[in-house]
């Protein structure tokens, strides 16, 4: 049985960056874990039923997640990135915290105490394990949700700085044109240049939007 998961939008690069090419699942528990589903699946196809196309697509987000699961299970030792850092408790709360509340205008120190831990400590150990510091990545965190929000809605550039913590819509757009590459204006017009963009997904946004996004 085969398939496929497709990814749209300008940051679907990013996500499939940031997942491993094969996961083998050798251990005959890890086999068990995905029998059931799998089982379930065969039968919703084999024999189709109303609503089937609904419950194998759940059935195949479910396997998807199930597989990444048991890929960290087995402890991707060394490891640097966002699909990393949520095997680590800690890590994993920073960073649903700032995807729950992107607008709220964090400091580290706060970020630290969120998860009981010194600020100095927080620090090292958030970019030893997804490899850039927390408000950088906080702020990578913010200019792919304001990318989005400019492509799709009509939200004015006020707005979305606003809500993403920005008092200002000159450091809104100073932030988004660094990350980015280009001005806010120019992104949701699609003058996105193509070299800049594909740079700064390889190197300053690669391995950080989250699963748990949204």
């Amino acid at each position: 049985m085969g398939g496929h998961f497709a990814f749209t939008g300008n940051h679907a690069g990013i996500l499939l960056g940031a997942l491993p090419p094969v996961v083998h699942l050798r251990k005959e528990s890890d086999k068990a874990a995905m029998r059931w589903s799998l089982e379930r699946l065969r039968q919703e196809l084999l024999d189709p039923q109303p609503g089937g196309s609904l419950v194998a697509q759940d059935l195949a987000h479910m396997m998807l997640v199930q597989a990444l699961r048991l890929h960290l299970a087995e402890g991707v030792k060394g490891g640097v990135g966002w699909l990393f850092a949520l095997a680590d408790k800690q890590m994993s709360e920073a960073i649903n915290a700032m995807h729950e509340s992107p607008g709220q205008r964090w400091t580290l120190q706060e970020q630290a105490e969120r998860v009981g831990m010194s600020r100095s400590i927080f620090a090292l150990k958030f970019k030893a394990t997804v490899g850039t510091s927390p408000m950088e990545y906080l702020t990578r965190w913010r200019m792919l949700l304001a990318g989005d929000r400019l492509a799709n809605s009509g939200d004015p550039l006020s707005v979305i700085a606003l809500s993403l913590g920005y008092e200002s819509e000159s450091a809104f757009s100073t932030a988004f044109k660094r990350v980015m590459g280009c001005s806010p204006r120019q992104y949701s017009r699609g003058q996105i240049p193509a070299s800049s963009f594909r740079h700064r997904q390889e190197d300053a946004l690669a391995n950080q939007l989250a699963l748990t996004a949204g």
